[in-house]
């Protein structure tokens, strides 16, 4: 499955995704089959569904069935398979105050660092923690994402105070080969880390709000919108290969809703 899987380029988190769905599945397989019918199929991912797993989980469970069927059992038949209907769900998203708030939060440099180029550029935390220096253009004021997302390259914001506090960093820390090494310079930080340094902010800042360190990209994304940037612009800097995918956020702008005036307060509603 593995090597099915890394032949055709697909990314570290999606062969291990996929082999932990399909060791689950070969599991809950009734002992006298020998071989996985479209009524086993059928019977897992309700049972999924029951125990109240999303809707999106069980999506990348067929994906990994059908995958495992097709590459690597070499299965001749195709099943009908049927997905469950993809759910909508509104991404997480701080306010302008509350990510002033975390950001201040933070005394540490290195976690400062991180928490500003996250936000700022609107980075995934695994783009943050693979980061070198040689990706921050200065003269152009961008930061260049390499290999990316779906294994693609794109160019996102480098903001002024966001370089001042990387070159305050770089004067103290002196890092080598990665912007943010781990324990060892050789490596770069973990994404646990990163995450863990996120909820510790957060909770120090007093935000109630559960939310993980992805939020601050959601707000990157939201808080562009609401100050009048194109929402063209906020796909090329986010990396999304589709428009519908940007066009969440106009669902999460709050200022947006709030400049729109309901009808109810237009009438003369006066004893």
């Amino acid at each position: 499955m593995q090597q099915a899987l890394k032949l055709r380029g697909y990314s570290r988190k999606t062969i291990k995704a996929y082999c932990n769905q399909i060791e689950r599945f070969v599991i809950s397989l009734p002992q006298m089959d020998t071989e996985i019918r479209a009524s086993h199929v059928q019977t897992y991912c309700l049972s999924l569904l029951e125990r109240g797993v999303s809707h999106s989980s069980v999506n990348q469970t067929i994906s990994a069935i059908r995958f495992y069927c097709k590459h690597v059992l070499l299965h001749p038949a195709e099943f009908q398979y049927i997905r469950p209907k993809q759910q909508t769900k509104l991404p997480n998203v701080m306010s302008e105050t509350e990510v002033t708030q975390l950001l201040k939060a933070v005394t540490n440099l290195k976690h400062k660092t991180i928490l500003y180029l996250t936000y700022s550029a609107g980075l995934r935390v695994g783009e943050v923690v693979r980061l070198r220096y040689s990706d921050l253009d200065i003269e152009c004021q961008t930061i260049i994402v390499r290999q990316g997302k779906g294994y693609k390259d794109r160019r996102t914001l480098l903001s002024h105070l966001a370089w001042e506090i990387v070159q305050k960093y770089i004067a103290q820390y002196k890092p080598d080969r990665w912007l943010f090494p781990g324990q060892s310079s050789d490596r770069h930080l973990t994404e646990r880390s990163v995450q863990k340094v996120f909820e510790e902010a957060r909770l120090k800042a007093g935000i109630v709000k559960k939310c993980s360190i992805h939020a601050l990209r959601h707000s990157f994304a939201t808080h562009l919108l609401e100050n009048g940037t194109d929402l063209r612009y906020i796909q090329e800097l986010l990396g999304h290969t589709s428009a519908q995918t940007t066009q969440r956020y106009t669902h999460v702008s709050t200022k947006n809703i709030q400049r729109i005036q309901s009808p109810l307060d237009r009438m003369d509603m006066g004893d």
